[in-house]
């Protein structure tokens, strides 16, 4: 077997004029969740710029469908990382989420300031009543990936009992789903190995890119680099966290942001919607740091500005502090947390790609999705689906009875309390996106204008 033929990384030809804007153009145009995301950068680097052949693209894609995380960020750390090494692949991940982190600290800081203003009020009011459209979205979305016989619908269906009725937190459904699925794909590799990638053979690498087919030098990979690689993402990772636990001790409320989202972001199989549910879950019921109906208006925000929709968990992790902000003033505690935030949530997702892209290259065309993805993916419909209805109880209802008993919980709404503007709001919003096929980031921004319209009525 010949080596691999020893050259230049082949983004040293870019320059960093062109370098930037394409990773800015890529970064300021990234709404629309991961499929519009991934979109816009195949155009941007593989059509148009032709740095990235397609056949390699779609391979980088693969890979980073299986991890944890924001594919779409994981994707341009990967290209980044091929074209110009870690520091491409640090470049393209840190500047794909820079304009959604200053957008929603700064609509955070609008939140937590003016949020009894009328049209402040408005705004996240219409926002939040389309989001349920746009979950409902997402569930169908998923759940056509993978329901496609009566065992991946019924994993759907326990996933949602166990999380809706039984409180079950969401690792516990992943690892059972995991375990199904990794026993069900030697026994009835039919039923459960659905999710396949995106078929890299079927393509014509065209000429003349930067990195196609053929070999390039990203070097063989081995256990020595790994190690480091690891070790260096772990103190990177959770070395902020040990610090901010021997300053400010171990029960302060930074600490609990530091630690609930470092758990968040190793369990996003299945896109952003999936571990959404577990922090709604957490962070409203738990730790206390939200209200449902102000956790809505935080995936609204993440919903209509550029970056990863998992973005939203700055927003959760400026409202918590922001809320108990011990020594400090609420503004610095509020945006000290959506900085821990932000760094536990994203700092994983550049590690898996360092560590694990060079196995790929060297593996590259023998990789295989598993029959454990197809199974959390089923489960995820179900979590998803308790993440719609869940939504929709707090915010079309203004009074829901909460009981609880034998292990399980029943969320019971007061019908009168039914908002018919926040109810026609969402009817609009499903009627948009199911039957005209209107984007999302339209629907949230109309939305939007009529709820700043309707509490202007109100005023």
């Amino acid at each position: 077997m010949s080596e691999p033929r020893v050259a230049k990384r082949p983004g040293d030809s870019i320059s960093t004029r062109d370098w930037v804007a394409a990773w800015a153009t890529v970064a300021a145009n990234s709404f629309g969740g991961p499929a519009g995301q991934i979109a816009v950068m195949h155009e941007e680097i593989v059509v148009r710029r032709r740095w990235i052949g397609e056949r390699r693209f779609l391979h980088a894609l693969n890979y980073c469908m299986l991890l944890p995380g924001p594919e779409a960020q994981q994707l341009a750390t990967y290209l980044g990382w091929l074209l110009r090494g870690p520091a491409g692949g640090l470049f393209a991940g840190a500047l794909f989420i820079l304009p959604g982190f200053i957008s929603i600290m700064a609509l955070s800081i609008l939140f937590a300031a003016y949020g009894d203003l009328t049209w402040v009020a408005g705004l996240f009011f219409g926002i939040s009543a389309a989001v349920i459209a746009v979950v409902a979205n997402a569930v169908l979305r998923i759940g056509r990936r993978v329901i496609k016989n009566p065992i991946m619908l019924a994993i759907a269906a326990a996933a949602f009992i166990a999380v809706f009725v039984f409180e079950i937190p969401f690792p516990y459904v992943v690892v059972a789903a995991a375990t199904i699925g990794l026993i069900g794909g030697k026994t009835a590799p039919d039923v459960f190995n659905l999710i396949q990638g995106h078929d890299e053979s079927s393509v014509d690498d065209e000429e003349g890119v930067l990195v196609g087919d053929q070999d390039i030098s990203v070097g063989r990979p081995s256990l020595g680099r790994a190690l480091r690689v690891l070790g260096t993402g772990l103190v990177l990772w959770f070395g902020p966290v040990l610090i901010l636990v021997a300053s400010v001790g171990g029960s302060s409320v930074f600490v609990d942001v530091a630690w609930f989202f470092s758990t968040a972001s190793v369990l996003t199989f299945g896109g952003a919607y999936s571990v959404l549910a577990y922090i709604s879950q957490e962070a409203v019921r738990t730790f206390g740091w939200l209200q449902p109906d102000e956790m809505i208006s935080g995936l609204g925000m993440a919903e209509t500005t550029p970056g990863p929709l998992i973005q939203v968990v700055q927003f959760v992790g400026f409202m918590g502090p922001y809320r108990d902000p011990g020594s400090l003033s609420p503004w610095q505690a509020g945006v000290w947390g959506a900085v821990i935030a932000t760094w536990v949530t994203f700092v994983p997702s550049f590690l898996w790609i360092f560590l694990g892209a060079p196995f790929i290259e060297f593996l590259r065309g023998k990789a295989a999705l598993t029959s454990a993805l197809s199974t959390v993916t089923a489960a995820v419909v179900g979590v998803v689906l308790n993440l719609a209805v869940w939504f929709a109880l707090f915010t079309l209802f203004e009074t829901v009875h909460v009981r609880r008993g034998f292990g399980a919980v029943l969320y019971q709404p007061e019908l009168s309390t039914l908002g018919w503007a926040a109810a026609a709001i969402s009817i609009g919003a499903a009627v948009a996106i199911f039957r005209y096929k209107v984007p999302t980031l339209r629907v949230v921004l109309g939305a939007a204008a009529l709820g700043i319209a309707y509490q202007f009525t109100l005023a």
